[in-house]
């Protein structure tokens, strides 16, 4: 069958989403190849806004030019060669509005979290404009067609349900994978690149990972103001960021903690980097008030990083009994846990390698040939339906 992977615009920088169409095309290739002929669909943005001058438009230029490729340009570039595939795979929920153009009863949509959603499903609490919701609708509307939803775990799945976004024989949980990357073994060339970005490395080193963007749900202020606690008991501590900037917000809150000498912002990292960051990490913090997988969580535990999340259903659905969870926002148990496990690692070098093992193992349950996989049942049953 002729799939066409219909993916974000490269443009925008969702790392997740750009993983997610990586390995399914990848896994399809290598181990499906027989069934199904992949094709990543991706057009370049175009730029219409973009030549607006540095006046502090730059960001309204970007989301112009966002909207038009969205809503004009994909759904054209869609109906011209619609015709030329057997079955569509929108691989982001925030995409979903490109439904409207392709036929519903082949076609599937992944959906990570509700929050795109969120001000027509919850408007009270989260409330947009309404040129904002008009277009959210056309997305929700698109999402509401598809023949499949998948969902990144039964927590998103439940959402939707909650919501009655969409019927609940319509939807299957398909979970992430951890890229082939993430391991507890060395990888010379990326290991020592690390090492000119961060020092050689030292087993009593104190570097504490976040990983994620610094939007709001994220609790990058909390993570902050835990990390202040931490460097009171290990002065040494260092906070290592990859996945972006902070906000000005952000940066005046570490201005008034005295944390600027001891956060290191990492630039953007190639996959092997990236995992060799996780394995010099002491810790891995994920504070966020809300996710939709959470895939930094076993990304560390496949590099033998351990970590302490929010204790959200879906993050406990992720992370099993190998991660430790505090609630979120609560910057005394979040500090109190994270001083406990560096203390643990000092003291009972026994007890936290098998902390270290419980992570390998829970993490080895994730992988993206079998989401693959199960990614080829649904399309065989669109396809012979």
């Amino acid at each position: 069958m002729r799939l066409a992977v219909i993916c974000d615009y490269a443009e925008e920088n969702w790392h997740s989403m750009d993983l997610v169409a990586e390995m399914l095309l990848k896994n399809l290739r290598a181990n499906h190849a027989a069934v199904v002929q992949p094709t990543g669909i991706r057009p370049p943005l175009k730029q219409r806004f973009g030549y607006l001058p540095a006046s502090g438009k730059q960001g309204f230029a970007f989301n112009a030019d966002r909207l038009m490729n969205r809503f004009w340009d994909y759904p054209k570039l869609l109906k011209r060669i619609a015709r030329d595939f057997d079955i569509f795979h929108l691989v982001d929920h925030s995409y979903a509005q490109l439904v409207h153009q392709l036929p519903p009863e082949r076609t599937i949509v992944t959906c990570h979290d509700i929050d795109t959603f969120r001000c027509l499903l919850e408007p009270q609490e989260h409330q947009r404009s309404r040129p904002f919701v008009a277009m959210t609708k056309r997305i929700l509307e698109g999402l509401r067609q598809a023949a499949w939803v998948t969902c990144d775990s039964a927590a998103t799945r439940e959402e939707l349900l909650r919501h009655q976004v969409i019927p609940a024989g319509r939807t299957v949980i398909i979970y992430n994978g951890v890229h082939p990357t993430c391991s507890p073994e060395p990888e010379a060339e990326a290991d020592l690149e690390v090492a000119r970005l961060l020092g050689p490395a030292d087993e009593k080193a104190i570097d504490v990972l976040h990983v994620g963007s610094t939007i709001e749900r994220k609790r990058i202020d909390v993570l902050l103001k835990v990390f202040a606690a931490v460097r009171k008991e290990f002065p040494a501590a260092r906070l290592l960021r990859a996945g972006g900037m902070f906000t000005d917000e952000q940066r005046k809150v570490v201005g008034q903690l005295g944390l600027s000498e001891s956060i290191v912002i990492l630039p953007a990292l190639s996959r092997k980097m990236l995992a060799a960051v996780y394995r010099r990490a002491a810790l891995v913090l994920q504070p966020s008030e809300r996710e939709g997988f959470g895939l930094p969580v076993i990304e560390a535990m496949a590099c033998g990083a351990p970590v302490i999340a929010s204790d959200l259903e879906v993050l406990r659905e992720v992370g099993g009994a190998a991660a430790l969870y505090r609630p979120v926002a609560d910057v005394k148990a979040w500090s109190s846990a994270v001083i406990e496990l560096l203390s643990e690692r000092r003291e009972k070098p026994e007890q936290w390698a098998a902390r270290r093992a419980a992570g390998l193992a829970q993490a080895a349950r994730f992988t993206w040939a079998e989401y693959a996989e199960k990614m080829v049942a649904l399309y065989r049953d669109l396809w012979y339906s």
